[in-house]
């Protein structure tokens, strides 16, 4: 295990090291670049001595720092993605269990039809729709934004929820609800290809596993189904496809920048896009570092994790070697 963790660790350092590569072009070689005018050598060194001390510049558009807008949208896509994928995990494994244990079944057939449909949508096109009816036609939902206008939340944490829980307003449960309100539709759009995507996988680690001696043995002894799968079944089919999981929600950080635009969300996405279309190249640099890091140690995370989970995978740098 020590062994298959320093292999992800010095895997990560190598690809962080890569991914500064590209930030720095990005200062270096673009036009009005901030280090242009350096030596290529000593332009590096400031720039990868700048990134460890978190310094990321300031933008050439509105002269602000770069690291106090990122502090300020950088919450806002945490905690759009983490509640996204809390919702895909909630719906996708029941789902890809009950369709794995019903294999060639009418469940099984149903959810993979429905499946097929949530993976087809274009996440744009899911957010638009979902707008167009919930919010403009029967008015359930807001349009954009994090909360109401009317309620003055001070910022503590950047995530909504946790700010509004905070607050020491008297209208601190209308502030819940009104963050609440405003994150069903951008969440519901980002989670649906996620879901697709947890179900597919469970159902297939499920009919892998279902077929093995101890769940027949389990069924045998005269155990109920529910405790079979409670028991024997999610406790095996999960740790398989936890490092894919890791996969899923780095997909959700690229699907986030679509939502945050539709809905307009404050957050990482949405103000990376604003930089490309503004040519600000101080702030993509930033943006793809950011962006490029948490995919990275995302993966790697659900690597080790998928590592102490499931067993077998401890014995994988044996076939790497």
């Amino acid at each position: 295990m020590i062994i298959f963790t320093l292999r992800r660790l010095v895997l990560l350092l190598v690809t962080l090291f890569l991914l500064t590569l590209v930030g720095f072009c990005l200062n270096y070689y673009t036009p009005g670049a901030p280090l242009g005018g350096a030596a290529l050598v000593d332009a590096y060194r400031y720039y990868f001595w700048s990134l460890i001390h978190g310094n990321f510049g300031v933008s050439s558009i509105n002269g602000l720092s770069i690291g106090v807008q990122l502090a300020e949208v950088f919450p806002a896509t945490m905690e759009l993605c983490l509640l996204a994928f809390l919702l895909a995990l909630l719906v996708g494994i029941p789902l890809g269990i009950l369709a794995g244990v019903a294999r060639g079944k009418w469940q099984d057939i149903s959810i993979s039809i429905f499946a097929l449909l949530g993976l087809s949508m274009p996440v744009f096109w899911l957010a638009l729709l979902l707008t167009l009816y919930f919010s403009l036609h029967l008015g359930w939902f807001p349009v954009a934004g994090r909360f109401n206008l009317l309620y003055p939340v001070q910022r503590i944490t950047g995530f909504a929820l946790l700010d509004a829980w905070l607050s020491n307003s008297p209208y601190r449960s209308e502030m819940i609800i009104s963050a609440l309100k405003h994150m069903v539709l951008p969440i519901a759009a980002l989670a649906v290809a996620p879901i697709t995507e947890v179900v597919r996988l469970m159902r297939i680690s499920t009919v892998e596993v279902i077929g093995r001696n101890y769940i027949r043995a389990a069924a045998t002894r005269g155990l109920s189904r529910w405790t079979i799968v409670r028991r024997h079944l999610l406790h095996n089919a999960l740790p398989p496809i936890i490092p894919k999981l890791g996969l899923q929600f780095s997909t959700m950080l690229t699907l986030a920048m679509i939502t945050e635009v539709v809905f307009s969300w404050p957050g990482l996405g949405r103000w990376l896009i604003n930089a490309i279309r503004q040519q600000d190249y101080a702030a993509i640099s930033a943006g793809v570092m950011v962006v490029g890091t948490l995919v990275i140690s995302v993966n790697v995370l659900a690597d080790v994790v998928g590592a102490l989970a499931n067993p077998l995978r401890h014995k994988e740098w044996y076939a790497l070697r």
